[in-house]
């Protein structure tokens, strides 16, 4: 603790990081196993709700880490696939990450988000992490030459406090601390989508295994996922189009998803004899992305830094690796500093590589050509193998898949050449798509 001459009395630590959800939950206790004081504020209390339950194999490995499987094994559905359903096609197609290229992750968890969010704080905590919940970072200001920040928050009771870290970490999700300071935050100008979502029970699963596998469901205006978790719980989220929001006028959020849900047969069966059980909520302006994710003294990580489409599920992932790999970064950045810029140089390298590699197939999930892909997969050069590797987030480990990826993506570039007429459809349709529509009726959503 040291006095400033205004009388100010400040906290010190070595790094503070900005929200408690799976990015600063991640790095925070890593960063303590290093030898680090880490200050972690969180502007709620746990448990809260957040969407975003379905997770990856590649997440398994990351819960051994942090010591927290078999906490997470007890509140997790298994997920051991993901199906597609096209009203196009008039079919589903089920992947199963057992035929992934590694067949030593063959499932994942689905998982109440709240409950989720709430081992991985607490993990931080009983790790040493000096946790402040209802305690929302108000100001920063970074210090002379690199030496670190400032930085002032607020308690729910309004105290206010300030600490003053050699790093700072911004892991405050959609709420995008640092990206709003720095006034360094987009629009993704490849994508434009917005998420409708709310809690359901009673409604049909697949029987056996399957029953907790994610379902996808494409309909003529985006697409809707269908997530089964414990106790009878499944979230139900309409992901979609600016033109499409706004049609919603004086109809409810609510009525809208119902709505929607109608414009979807074969979902509407699965939900036929399902009930609500929570507020719906709604999410605009879905997609963005930062200029940077780093500085002399700042990382950002996860939702913080981008975020794109959750067709994938891969947002709880990117957000814990981007912790393993920030904790490392700032390690080298504390205690070796002549290494510091090839340290920041290599996290940012792996920070884009997650986004860029799930973002060629979310840009494109909507095109005629790639569906048929995922409606009538072939192993072809293990093209197929590769696409399940990357479905199950096993895109920063050693497996071998990058030669069978690139064979995948140069026979969508084909199949787009041998069908000219299907391509130029579909590529302008995707323009019409993401075209930003102002409506004041989402204002606030």
């Amino acid at each position: 603790m040291e006095q400033q001459n205004s009388g100010e009395i400040q906290q010190e630590c070595d790094v503070l990081v900005i929200g408690g959800g799976p990015a600063g939950t991640t790095i925070a206790p890593l960063l303590v196993e290093k030898g680090y004081r880490v200050v972690l504020l969180e502007r709620a209390r746990h448990p809260r709700f957040h969407v975003g339950e379905s997770l990856l194999p590649a997440n398994m490995p990351l819960f051994e880490r942090l010591g927290i499987a078999a906490e997470i094994k007890a509140i997790g559905m298994e997920k051991w696939g993901a199906e597609f359903v096209s009203m196009q096609h008039g079919m589903a197609q089920s992947f199963q990450f057992s035929e992934a290229w590694d067949k030593s992750q063959p499932y994942a968890y689905q998982v109440k988000r709240a409950e989720f969010d709430e081992i991985l704080i607490r993990n931080a905590e009983e790790k040493g992490v000096e946790v402040h919940e209802n305690c929302k970072a108000k100001a920063i200001d970074f210090l002379p030459d690199h030496s670190g920040a400032v930085i002032r928050a607020t308690h729910d009771d309004g105290r206010e406090q300030v600490w003053k870290a050699r790093f700072v970490v911004d892991a405050s999700g959609r709420d995008t601390f640092l990206a709003n300071r720095f006034q360094i935050k987009h629009r993704n100008p490849k994508h434009n989508s917005s998420a409708i979502y709310g809690h359901f029970s009673g409604a049909i699963r697949h029987q056996g295994q399957a029953a907790g596998n994610i379902s996808i469901f494409w309909f003529e205006h985006g697409w809707f996922w269908f997530i089964p978790m414990q106790g009878d719980v499944t979230s139900i989220g309409m992901v979609t189009w600016p033109y499409y929001m706004k049609t919603k006028g004086q109809r409810s959020i609510e009525q809208f998803l119902h709505d929607g849900i109608a414009l979807c047969p074969p979902l509407a069966e699965r939900l036929k004899m399902a009930t609500r059980v929570n507020e719906v909520e709604a999410t605009g302006n879905f997609s963005y992305v930062s200029e940077r994710n780093h500085g002399a003294n700042y990382l950002l990580l996860g939702d913080a830094y981008a975020f794109i489409d959750p067709v994938f599920s891969s947002g709880v992932l990117l957000a814990m690796n981007s912790g393993v790999i920030g904790a490392e970064a700032i390690h080298t950045c504390l205690s070796k500093p002549a290494e510091a810029p090839a340290a920041l140089k290599r996290f940012d390298a792996l920070m884009q590589h997650g986004p860029k590699e799930f973002s060629w197939f979310i840009y494109r999930v909507t095109n005629p050509i790639m569906r048929d892909f995922f409606m009538y997969p072939k192993n072809i050069f293990r093209v197929k193998e590769a696409l399940l590797s990357v479905l199950a987030g096993d895109i920063f480990g050693k497996t071998p898949i990058w030669r069978s990826v690139w064979m995948f993506k140069l026979l969508y570039y084909i199949a787009n050449i041998v069908q000219p007429r299907r391509a130029f459809i579909g590529w302008k349709r995707r323009r019409f798509n993401i075209r930003r529509v102002d409506d004041p009726a989402m204002n606030g959503v």
